[in-house]
């Protein structure tokens, strides 16, 4: 039987010549055969990327290479990919991680049994050499399990990194002409899945997610990125540096942009209203007013919280409802 065409989708930029290597072995390697490889280079300074890729374009048929003249951006750059892709389902590729050899067959399995627009899965945190620092990504970063549809942790917060979601041809399209709004493509096909077919998450690791030092975020925690916020800003003791990092990064960048976007979406699309995503995007805006304390607890255990959530909801609570404790508590540790 004849398998569905699988387009990968892969961004680089000034990569590291090994880890871009590992990685695109590792596709080629998959026991999934049916696949094509479509790599854009975002005008990579470095010509030793561009001739590595142009290399492997040659070696295998499998591989079409995009060689940027302007950098465009992460964000765009993903956009690009998304508009050559004429394949049934799609799989967004990280240029510094591993994937095992079963992953696109288990993806694309799970995507056809459980009858779903996309699947998400577990992965490896690996680090420069690879070698595995946590057996699951998911329950490190203590992030929600999720299965069917409607869920609105799929609006309220990122719940999959892309280089694990493998999905339909029909939520490529919906996404695309990304909006202004665009802030995570992987945030927005997980919340454009769940509100029509569903998701399904696969709860085993199926391949490694690289960290290291030139990770932009990098599955980094948000104790992680407290720390790094706080090296940055060591000779700077005042609350309103803090009370800035906590309005702009954390509550704006990474919870309500994100929201926001699936709103614009949801409405250009005539999507399924739900009265709770209004009530995740009012949430977000008074915490933006919080400058000492908010009590609206109730709001975040119905729309953010979620089985398995861990030591993170208090981290979260903390930094949302009372930012004056945790900037004592961050700042002086």
């Amino acid at each position: 039987m004849e398998q569905d065409l699988v387009d990968i989708l892969l961004a680089t930029y000034n990569s590291d010549i090994e880890y871009l290597k590992l990685q695109i072995d590792s596709i080629l390697c998959q026991t999934y055969k049916n696949i094509h490889l479509i790599i854009s280079d975002d005008a990579s300074t470095q010509q030793n990327v561009k001739d590595v890729l142009k290399e492997y374009e040659q070696k295998d048929s499998r591989i079409e290479v995009f060689l940027n003249e302007k950098n465009v951006g992460y964000i765009n750059n993903f956009e690009f990919l998304l508009k050559k892709s004429n394949a049934k389902y799609i799989a967004f590729a990280d240029h510094d991680d591993i994937w095992y050899e079963n992953k696109i067959e288990e993806c694309i399995k799970a995507l056809k049994e459980e009858n779903v627009d996309l699947v998400y899965s577990d992965c490896h945190q690996i680090d420069e050499k690879g070698k595995i620092l946590n057996e699951s990504y998911l329950k490190y970063k203590n992030m929600p399990i999720i299965n069917g549809k409607n869920n609105i942790l799929a609006f309220s917060r990122h719940i999959a990194i892309g280089c694990s979601t493998v999905f339909t041809s029909q939520i490529k399209d919906q996404m695309l002409p990304f909006s202004q709004n665009v802030m995570a493509h992987d945030w927005l096909n997980v919340y454009l899945a769940s509100k029509q077919n569903g998701i399904a998450c696969i709860e085993k690791p199926l391949f490694g997610y690289r960290i290291h030092s030139s990770n932009e975020f990098g599955g980094r925690s948000l104790n992680q990125n407290l720390n790094k916020w706080k090296s940055e800003n060591e000779n700077s003791n005042k609350y309103n540096v803090f009370k800035k990092y906590r309005k702009e990064r954390v509550i704006n960048k990474a919870y309500l942009s994100g929201s926001k976007m699936c709103l614009e979406y949801r409405d250009k699309l005539n999507l399924h209203k739900d009265e709770r995503e209004n009530k995740v995007i009012n949430y977000y805006n008074k915490l933006l007013k919080s400058n000492v304390i908010n009590f609206k607890f109730i709001t975040y255990n119905k729309y953010l919280s979620f089985k398995g959530i861990g030591k993170r909801k208090i981290k979260e609570i903390m930094i949302f409802h009372f930012p004056i404790i945790s900037y004592i508590v961050y700042r002086f540790k």
